[in-house]
Parts: structure tokens; sequence; C-alpha cells
């Protein structure tokens, strides 16, 4: 287990020795497999001939209920087909994703050794096909992938103003998390 370095109240965080592959695949909002404090929720869509709207957001409500007003921040990110974006954690930040365009592959895996789900890898696919919200909790690793021939947006609530000192980085490609990013041929 490699040992990152925290501040106090932060949470802990070890790198889990976990089993080669994607994880438990997450299929419904309320799936048993989920990591513990991760949480889902499907958005509405409110499509026409024009295009879509989707509501990102309300404060005080929904899964970012809890996130102060005055340090919230609403983030976007447009990534390329085939784009990964992993690992990375945070250890005070809790994370609100909504996939607006686009399909992702999500990967999560939980870094905190002190929880019941420590070691657990989590797989979603979401965005045009699966529009869900996806809370992520401080010590969970995040990622994903875009899926398909389309760019995807990502726009994400962060319940901190941006702050590097908060953030730690673990390689897509780390050998002990050993999460599959290739084309799942079944």
């Amino acid at each position: 287990m490699t040992k990152h370095g925290t501040t106090p109240s932060a949470v802990q965080i070890a790198i889990p020795e976990c089993e080669a592959g994607i994880g438990k695949i997450i299929r419904t909002p309320d799936s048993q497999d989920l990591i513990s404090g991760v949480r889902v929720k499907a958005f509405d869509l409110w499509p026409d001939d024009r295009g879509y709207f989707l509501e990102v957001q309300r404060l005080g409500q929904g899964l970012a209920a809890d996130f102060p007003p005055e340090t919230t921040q609403v983030s976007a990110a447009l990534s390329y087909p085939a784009a990964i974006k992993a690992f990375h954690f945070h250890l005070h930040q809790t994370d609100l994703w909504v996939p607006s365009q686009g399909v992702f592959q999500v990967a999560l895996v939980d870094l905190r050794p002190d929880s019941p789900t420590y070691g657990l890898k989590n797989t979603l696919y979401v965005g045009a096909l699966k529009p869900w919200q996806i809370l992520i909790p401080p010590g969970v690793g995040h990622g994903y992938k875009v899926v398909g021939e389309s760019a995807a947006m990502l726009v994400y609530v962060t319940s901190r103003l941006y702050d590097p000192k908060d953030e730690g980085r673990i390689p897509y490609n780390d050998p002990a998390i050993a999460y599959d990013w290739e084309l799942q041929h079944k």
C-alpha cells in the first residue's frame, strides 16, 4: 500500500491491490455494489426539436444539497473520443458529476483504508444514454474514458473552490489498481 500525505481532518488514502478488470458495473442508481458514500441519481432531460435542456443543480437541493454556497464551484470539461482522464482523488472535496453530452465510462476506486468498500472498483456508463448524476466523496479515486465517436462534456459541481493541495493523482494504468481501460470484448 502506498500512503499519500494528508492534512488534519483529511480522509486517509492508500492505493489498494485490486484484481485486474473494471470492477462492479453499476446498472441502477440504487445498486448494492456502489462504493460506500457514492450516490447516483437520474436527472431529467427536456428534449424537443431544437435540442435539450437539463438542470445541473439547484443550490440546497438534490445530491449536492449540503455543498456550502460560498465555496461551491461549477466547471465543465470537454474531452475528445477515447480520451482517458484518470485517476485523481480529493482529501476534502466532494464532486458531483453531471455528464451532459456524449458517453463516459466512469471508473471509481475506493482508496479509503477505513471504508467498508476499500479497494472496490465501480464502472458506470453514463451520459446521453444514461443521464445520471454521480456524487463522489473524498477518498474515492475517479476518472473516465470517453466512449464512442463524439466528444463528451462533463459538468461538475464541487463542494470547495479548486485547491491543488487537495487533489492527488494516480496514473490511469497504475498496476495496483489494475483498471482495464481496453474495449470490453465479450
